[in-house]
C-alpha cells in the first residue's frame, strides 16, 4: 500500500496528511483553538462547525503539497474514536465520501494508538514490544504494544482528569490563558519544584496492586486550589511559579513512575510517548533522567506530530495496510470511547 491519506477531526484540529511508503509526504492542519479560548475550554458544537469550514481547504492544501490528485491515493485512514462525537462525525463523513467516490479502501483508526503510530514516521520501525504512554488534554493511557496494527494490551489510564486537562484547570486557577498547559509549563521553569510538595495520585502502597498503571489527577487539582485559598486566607504572598513547579512535578512524576513500572514489569526496552502533553519540557527531561540509566530507550516525536494531526491517522493506516489488516466496512460508526485494544474498526464494531 503506497499512499495513505490520513484524516483527523477528533477535537479542535482538522488535519489531513499523506503518508507514502512509511514517510510523511504532506501535512496540513487547521485549528479552532482561538474560538474556544474565550470560553476557557472546548465547545463541541463550535469544534464541529469549524471542521465543516476547514476540511476542504485543508484537504486541498495537503494534496497541493504532495502534488497529486485524489485518484493517486491508495487508501484512506480516518480517526473514528475516541473523541467528540460531532467532531469525529465530520471527518468520518468526509473520509467515507472520498472512499466511496474513489473506490478506495478505508481504515477507521484508533485516535490513541495513532498518537503512538506517528512516531514511526520520525524514528523508524518499532521494536517487537514496547510500552506506549499517551498523554493529552483528554487522555492519559498506558498500553503494552506487541504489534501496533494487531496486538495492543491496555494497561491503565486516568480515573478522572487527564494530565493535560489538569494542567488547563490549574492554569485557570493561576489566572493563565487557555490552554493552560504550555503556560503552566513555562511558568514552572521559574519556580522551585520542592517549595510545595503536592500529592501523587494512586501512589500509596495499596494502589500498587489495585491500580498499578492507573492515574488520578482530580485530587491534585483540588490540593492546588486549597493551597492557593489557604495562602489567601492567611494573607500570605503566593508564588505562582512555585505552585506551577510543584504541581507540574507531581503530574510528571506520576506519569513517569507508572510508565517505568510498566516497562520493568513487561520487560520493555523502549517506551514510545505521544499526545499533546508529551511536548511538556519537564516530562521529556524526567523520562530521559529515569529511563535511560535503566537501558530503556525513550521515543517521542517532534512537537508538531504530538498534537492531533492527519499524520497520525495516515501512519496507523499505513501500518494496518502493510500488515494486511482488512479495511473497515463503509458503514462503520464513530466510537467516542473506543477500546485501546482495537487499532481499527472491523465489521462487528458498528454498534
Amino acid at each position: 500500500m503506497a499512499s495513505v491519506l490520513g484524516i483527523e477531526s477528533s477535537c479542535d484540529e482538522t488535519g489531513v496528511s499523506l503518508v507514502r511508503d512509511g514517510e510523511l509526504v504532506a501535512h496540513a492542519l487547521a485549528s479552532s483553538m482561538e474560538e474556544h479560548a474565550r470560553y476557557g475550554g472546548i465547545i463541541p458544537e463550535v469544534a464541529s462547525r469549524a471542521h465543516l469550514n476547514s476540511f476542504i481547504p485543508v484537504l486541498e492544501e495537503c494534496l497541493a503539497q504532495a502534488d497529486i490528485d485524489t485518484n493517486e491515493i491508495d487508501a484512506i485512514a480516518v480517526v473514528a474514536g475516541p473523541g467528540l462525537v460531532g467532531s469525529l462525525g465530520v471527518g468520518v463523513s468526509a473520509a467515507k465520501a472520498l472512499a466511496f467516490a474513489l473506490g478506495k479502501p478505508i481504515y477507521a483508526v484508533n485516535h490513541i494508538l495513532a498518537h503512538l503510530a506517528v512516531d514511526r514516521l520520525e524514528h523508524g520501525d518499532f521494536p517487537g514490544s514496547f510500552i506506549g504512554l499517551v498523554v493529552s488534554g483528554g487522555h492519559s493511557s498506558l498500553v503494552h504494544v506487541r504489534d501496533i496494527a494487531s496486538d495492543v494490551e491496555e494497561l491503565g489510564g486516568t480515573l478522572d482528569d487527564a494530565a493535560g486537562e489538569a494542567f488547563d484547570k490549574v492554569g485557570r486557577l493561576l489566572g493563565l490563558p487557555y490552554p493552560g498547559g504550555p503556560h503552566v509549563d513555562k511558568l514552572a521553569k521559574d519556580g522551585d519544584k520542592d517549595a510545595i510538595v503536592f500529592p501523587r495520585g494512586l501512589a500509596a502502597g495499596k494502589y500498587r496492586h489495585t491500580h498499578p498503571y492507573d492515574f488520578s489527577f482530580s485530587g491534585l487539582k483540588t490540593a492546588v486550589a486549597r493551597s492557593i485559598e489557604g495562602a489567601q486566607l492567611r494573607e500570605q504572598d503566593i508564588n505562582p511559579a512555585d505552585i506551577a513547579a510543584g504541581f507540574s512535578e507531581s503530574v510528571v512524576d506520576s506519569l513517569v513512575t507508572k510508565a517505568l513500572r510498566a516497562c520493568e514489569d513487561y520487560g520493555a526496552e523502549t517506551i514510545v510517548v505521544g499526545g499533546g502533553f508529551s511536548a511538556n519540557s519537564r516530562l521529556r527531561a524526567l523520562l530521559a533522567e529515569r529511563m535511560e540509566p535503566r537501558g530503556i530507550a525513550v521515543r517521542i516525536p517532534s512537537p508538531y506530530l504530538c498534537t492531533d494531526n492527519g499524520a497520525m491517522a495516515g501512519a496507523l493506516g499505513w501500518e494496518l495496510a502493510r500488515a494486511g489488516i482488512a479495511p473497515s466496512p463503509l458503514d462503520f460508526s464513530v466510537h467516542s470511547s473506543l477500546s485501546l485494544s482495537v487499532p481499527c474498526l472491523s465489521g462487528d464494531m458498528n454498534a
